[in-house]
């Protein structure tokens, strides 16, 4: 059993993941844990967006953990994993032959083993970066989502469309190790995030790309705004019930962005 003491509570060092130790984590349990207890707490996962600040991200959700009884698991995906220009790689969820799905399931049962979590279904968000992960995350494992809310990805991949990953789900049982399941999909609570002046240019994808596919790679849009709208779209064309909120006055700012996020989960948590 591994050892409590304040490398461990309540707010973790960052550790390296056992399955893969190019990668790390944080976590946070509330104050009222007690090694000795027998309560178990739900999980909140929190995934950085492209500057990779999981640790202060953990922080920015102290006072939620504390006031739902939530922990909390801020993985961290460092560039630079391929090589010294690899800046999107968990974005895209499987990118230069590392599965960053598996590797986050890993750190959830690593984790499981230290605390009392509920980690068969848990919350997940992502902020840019971050959400492009969360959302491909739910097309690949809605079956371990207990809600997630997806905040101004930069790209999407849109559900039910018959082109290959990443810009469709057609061939996810090749791309991924997993069909892509529809009904599982929209039984996930989610909820949609942009600000509405999150509209800034620059967002097109050329050749050179790690998101370059000559089949689609723009065809959601030119905007966070846009893409967000296609996915929300696709996300309602195969049955799934999406709570969209666009924050006016609000450009890219996960700050912004958070007070929603916590809105659901803590509907979530009390449902």
């Amino acid at each position: 059993m591994a050892r409590m003491n304040f490398y461990r509570l309540p707010a973790s060092a960052m550790f390296a993941a056992r399955c893969d130790p190019r990668f790390h984590y944080c976590t946070y349990v509330p104050e009222s844990y007690d090694p000795e207890g027998a309560k178990t707490y739900p999980l909140a996962v929190l995934i950085h967006h492209s500057k990779r600040d999981a640790q202060a991200l953990r922080d920015h959700y102290i006072a939620f953990a504390e006031a739902h009884h939530c922990a909390l698991l801020a993985p961290l995906f460092p560039c630079g994993i391929t090589g010294p220009d690899d800046f999107n790689n968990y974005k895209l969820m499987r990118h230069g032959g590392v599965a960053y799905d598996e590797v986050l399931l890993g750190m959830v049962e690593e984790i499981a083993e230290v605390f009392r979590l509920q980690t068969n279904r848990f919350l997940l968000s992502g902020f840019s970066g971050g959400g492009q992960f969360a959302h491909r995350f739910l097309l690949r494992h809605p079956d371990r989502l207990r809600g997630v809310s997806i905040a101004a990805p930069g790209t999407v991949t849109l559900p039910g469309d018959p082109r290959g990953w990443w810009v469709g789900t057609g061939d996810m049982a090749t791309s991924t190790g997993a069909a892509f399941d529809a009904v599982a999909v929209a039984r996930v609570p989610i909820q949609l995030l942009v600000g509405a002046d999150d509209t800034a240019e620059g967002m097109t994808i050329k050749p050179g790309s790690d998101f370059w596919c000559e089949d689609g790679a723009n065809d959601a849009g030119a905007t966070r705004v846009a893409r967000l709208s296609a996915l929300e779209a696709a996300l309602r064309g195969i049955g799934a019930a999406p709570e969209r909120r666009d924050l006016l006055g609000v450009g890219h700012d996960a700050s912004a962005l958070q007070p929603p996020v916590e809105d659901f989960f803590a509907r979530l948590l009390a449902g």
